[in-house]
C-alpha cells in the first residue's frame, strides 16, 4: 500500500460522508421517484444479471444514495432487505435543499407521505419530515439561522421546539 495516502484512496465524492445504501423492491420505479419528487440525479446504475437494478447511485442536491434492488439474487444473499419488510426503519436521510416548502410541495405531488409538514424548528432549520413509497424517511431542511448550543437549550426548556422565531 505504499504510495496510498487518504487523499487518493477515498474518491473525491465520498471524502467527507457516510454514503447510505438504501434497499427497495422496484429500484428503477424508486429512482423516478426521488427524481420527480426531489429532484435527484441518476450518476450511474449496474443491472443485475437476472434483472433489477443490484446497485445505483443518485444525487439528491449535493448527497450521494446509493440504493438497489433487495429482490436481487446477490442482495438477498447477503440478507439486504426494505422497511416494508422490517415493519418500518429505524433510519432517516437528511438532507439540506435551498426551499424545503417547494421540495415539500413537489414530493407530495409524486406521491411521498408528509409526517411533518414543513415548519421553523427550534436548531434553526425550516424542517419537513417525508416518507418515500419504499417506506424510507427522509428529512429535509433550510437552514435559517446559526443557533448555538446555549440557545438551543434554552429554546428546548423554555418548550419551543418548533418555533425557532417565537419570542420568550
Amino acid at each position: 500500500m505504499s504510495g496510498r495516502t487518504a487523499d487518493n484512496v477515498i474518491p473525491d465524492r465520498y471524502r467527507h460522508s457516510v454514503i447510505p445504501h438504501i434497499m427497495v423492491d422496484d429500484a428503477a420505479t424508486a429512482i423516478d421517484f426521488y427524481r420527480r419528487a426531489f429532484g435527484a440525479r441518476e450518476e450511474f446504475r449496474v443491472d443485475a444479471p437476472g434483472g433489477g437494478i443490484l446497485h445505483a447511485e443518485i444525487a439528491v442536491g449535493r448527497s450521494v444514495l446509493m440504493l438497489g434492488d433487495a429482490s436481487t439474487d446477490e442482495a438477498e444473499a447477503s440478507a439486504f432487505t426494505t422497511p416494508g419488510r422490517l415493519g418500518g426503519t429505524t433510519v432517516t436521510l437528511h438532507v439540506f435543499v435551498p426551499d424545503v416548502d417547494a421540495l415539500a410541495e413537489r414530493a407530495e405531488a409524486a406521491g411521498a407521505e408528509i409526517v411533518q409538514p414543513p415548519k421553523d424548528m427550534f436548531h434553526g432549520d425550516r424542517t419537513v419530515v417525508l416518507k418515500d413509497p419504499s417506506g424510507h424517511l427522509w428529512v429535509f431542511l433550510t437552514h435559517l439561522e446559526d443557533v448555538s448550543e446555549e440557545e438551543l437549550r434554552h429554546r428546548l426548556a423554555a418548550g419551543r421546539p418548533h418555533a425557532a422565531t417565537a419570542g420568550p
